[in-house]
């Protein structure tokens, strides 16, 4: 199974920013690593965490923009 990040993504500048999200919200870092490592849907993340999908759906469109600005620059 392919990860749904991009081929040539840096790994390591990737963990870090991952480090920095989870400092600044812990649910979203670990909606990211639910969709992005282990594959999950929006709903079973937001089943496993207790939430609602709107609000996986939320932060991982927050999350995803952050980390986006952050790989960039």
């Amino acid at each position: 199974m392919a990860l749904p990040i991009e081929a040539d993504t840096d790994l390591p500048v990737l963990d870090l920013a991952l480090g920095e999200l989870a400092a600044l919200d812990p649910r979203m870092a670990e909606i990211v690593e639910l969709r992005c490592f282990a594959g999950l849907s929006a709903t079973e993340v937001a089943n496993l965490l207790g939430v609602d999908e709107r609000t996986v759906y939320r932060d991982w469109a927050m999350a995803r923009a952050w980390l986006r600005e952050r790989l960039q620059s």
